[in-house]
């Protein structure tokens, strides 16, 4: 019997939502949503700590010899000093040489400067990352949300977090239309917040980005999947018009083909899980529902359509428009095939 597959840990140390005040606090990782607002949090605690306070905000890449020094002496009027430092990832020498020696002095409890650094990503400043963990200072890490599944469960937790309810089926539907940029999720979930009273149902998210919902790529997914050439077809050429890039529709189309492939893969093998297939559960349940009427031929062709659609879009072919609206007709055409 083959071992349990193990889940990826979730990342050591505090998350935005709970990193505490402390002399240094190293923010890490590319989703620059989460990153900013644990840089927020960690500037309200600050306010908390000590009331007024001078903010300070630095690009590493372009730090001067002696500016950390300068900055955090005492000040005229006895404010706090708080300082953010960007870019971590591309330092300059003489910022590595500061810091280490700020890091070094800076001791184990909050006094009257606090040090903020955002790192996203690579080894540059290693030696610096390294001090930082073992004198036992907050780490945040703020890693891209990728999985469909984790964009839910943000959403879902930002309407929570400000004590709304929503539908599962209206979160589903927010993160189909606005979920390849997660700010821009992030940002149509507090509109919906601000701008409404009772609970967030579909009809709500529609009445709002009826458009964006209509004519995202995975709506014009779910049509082509579902064998209807000529509506796909229409969402697909209103999508273009609004100006949709042909690169995102076709990865919508890719994602569909693949979450309805791993779900056909396991089709009579007991034990497997969503988690175990990466997936959430509704997603799961709803790939079932698509495969009526899809066999492993089909599938298989139809994943031959995009993937060199994928090729063409990315410059390979010389009309991109073209090429997604052919790989459209062609995934239509594979259903029950």
């Amino acid at each position: 019997m083959p071992p349990a597959r193990r889940r990826p840990s979730a990342p050591a140390g505090p998350t935005w939502q709970d990193v505490p005040l402390a002399p240094v606090v190293l923010v890490r990782g590319q989703e620059t949503v989460l990153a900013d607002r644990a840089v927020a949090r960690v500037a309200s605690l600050v306010r908390e700590y000590g009331g007024d306070y001078e903010q300070t905000v630095l690009e590493a890449a372009t730090y001067e010899r002696g500016q950390l020094e300068t900055i955090a002496s005492p000040s005229l009027f006895g404010e706090h000093r708080h300082i953010v430092v960007n870019g971590l990832e591309a330092m300059s020498d003489a910022f590595l040489d500061d810091a280490l020696t700020f890091v070094g002095t800076a001791g184990g409890e909050v006094t009257d400067v606090t040090l903020v650094l955002r790192h996203e990503k690579g080894v540059r400043g290693k030696k610096l990352l390294d001090a930082i963990t073992k004198a036992g200072y907050p780490v945040v890490t703020c890693e891209v949300i990728k999985r469909d599944a984790d964009k839910v469960a943000f959403a879902a937790a930002e309407f929570r977090a400000a004590g709304r309810k929503a539908t599962n089926t209206a979160v589903q539907a927010l993160v189909e239309a606005l979920g390849s940029d997660l700010r821009e999720l992030a940002s149509a979930c507090q509109q919906l917040i601000a701008d409404t009273t009772t609970t967030i149902t579909p009809d709500v998210v529609q009445q709002y980005y009826g458009g964006r919902v209509e004519a995202t790529g995975f709506r014009v997914a779910d049509t082509a999947i579902a064998g209807h050439s000529a509506e796909a077809v229409t969402l697909l050429r209103h999508a273009l018009e609004t100006g949709v890039d042909p690169v995102p529709l076709v990865a919508a189309l890719a994602v569909k083909l693949r979450t309805l492939a791993k779900v056909a893969a396991m089709r009579g093998r007991g034990g497997a899980s969503a988690a175990d297939l990466g997936l959430a559960p509704w997603q799961v349940d709803r790939a079932r529902r698509e495969l009526s009427g899809w066999t492993p031929e089909g599938l298989a062709t139809a994943i031959t359509a995009v993937a060199d659609a994928d090729a063409e879009v990315k410059g390979e072919g010389r009309d991109a428009e073209f090429s997604v609206e052919r790989a459209v007709l062609r995934v239509a055409a594979a259903r029950g095939h």
